[in-house]
């Protein structure tokens, strides 16, 4: 028998290759400027690194400049279309501790710059009154009110439902693009669809699409291993980073007084810093905590979960909160990871590559995106 065709469409103006948030960012930005839209993805429902992570919307500490630009419009989209989307924005803000007097320059460092004009500094006894659940006390500590935390399993889905109901973006899943030209894809099964327009957002597949354009880029792939811990009775008022976070971020990592912090953690944290490890602490409206991550990079990175990474990621967090609840989830995540923030491309007349490479999909797609299809119409 033969498999069932989809219904003919009117052509769209812009084909988004990719369902990830990138991809549905490109379909937003489409939409915003009147555009018909057609999303092709080979995933029946969103599966990747877009649902394979904290969730949250990182501003304070994304690299100097252009970076932390497109942070700040991004989280600014995501609070206009969070409540038209359904999407439940579960905390505001971050906290970032210091435990040791060097991560306390850089602390400070960060809030003398113009990315810490909306930073506050707090003192132990404030961090004691509002979070109760903390092992103090701290060298430092700085709250920031510009980030935000959405739960990505649910918020992609729903952004996607929202796309589709109220701005008539039409969606073909379990279909895998073959070929791309300008002003046309090929499906696998020989379909060729039109557009004026075409965005290619493949995520970390870089094999499938423009091998050798991606290729010459020198992107590869990061998984990280992330927990859900059981609900610990308490409520976390905003997202938590902490020492490591600091030499890892680049708004952060890049200043001067980072260079003595990350001396230290050599010496003090060699096997954090070997897996990549830093943490993130994040509360999901049940109660649980979802926390993370590492880093470990290959073009194909191994599915397996290690031990000692998750030994060490609970090792931070017992240092900011004591011991751990219960671990009742466990999974891995992979993203594209290159030398740059974002790979913006033209590989053929009226066809935009485009790849986050940085670990910050979720943090400043909306914006990228808005660029991108500026350039695009």
């Amino acid at each position: 028998m033969p498999s069932p065709r989809m219904p003919e469409l009117p052509q769209p103006d812009l084909i988004v290759v990719g369902a990830g948030i990138l991809g549905l960012a490109h379909a937003l930005a489409a939409v915003r400027r009147g555009l018909a839209v057609t999303v092709i993805d080979r995933d029946a429902q969103a599966n990747g690194a877009s649902v394979r992570n904290f969730g949250f919307v990182t501003v304070t500490g994304q690299e100097r400049g252009r970076v932390w630009s497109l942070a700040r419009r991004s989280a600014e989209v995501w609070r206009e279309i969070a409540p038209q989307a359904g999407i439940a924005i579960e905390q505001e803000g971050l906290l970032l501790l210091a435990q040791r007097p060097e991560a306390a320059e850089v602390i400070e460092a960060f809030a003398a710059t113009e990315m810490g004009e909306r930073c506050a500094r707090l003192s132990n006894a404030e961090l004691t009154a509002r979070f109760p659940m903390l092992q103090g006390p701290f060298a430092a500590a700085l709250e920031s009110r510009e980030d935000l935390r959405v739960e990505s399993r649910t918020a992609i889905p729903l952004l996607a439902a929202w796309l589709a109901e109220a701005h008539g973006v039409v969606f073909q899943r379990g279909r895998a693009v073959s070929a791309v030209e300008s002003g046309a894809i090929t499906l696998s099964d020989g379909t060729r669809l039109e557009a004026g327009a075409i965005a290619v957002c493949p995520g970390d597949d870089l094999v499938s699409l423009f091998t050798d354009e991606i290729a010459r880029e020198g992107i590869t792939r990061s998984i990280l291993q992330m927990l859900r811990l059981s609900a610990p009775g308490w409520r976390l008022p905003a997202p938590v980073m902490s020492d490591l976070s600091l030499v890892r971020y680049l708004g952060y990592a890049a200043l001067p007084e980072a260079e003595a912090l990350l001396a230290r953690l050599r010496r003090e944290a060699p096997e954090a810093l070997e897996h990549g490890v830093h943490l993130i602490a994040v509360q999901s409206a049940d109660g649980s905590l979802v926390v993370g991550d590492s880093h470990h990079y290959a073009p194909t990175p191994a599915p397996f979960a290690a031990s000692a990474v998750e030994a060490a990621i609970l090792g931070e967090y017992r240092a900011i909160f004591g011991a751990p609840p219960p671990v009742i989830e466990r999974w891995t995540g992979t993203y594209a990871s290159g030398p740059e923030h974002s790979i913006v491309r033209e590989p053929l007349p009226g066809v935009r590559l485009a790849i986050v490479t940085s670990g910050t999909g979720a943090s400043t797609s909306f914006a990228l995106a808005e660029e991108v299809v500026a350039g695009m119409f």
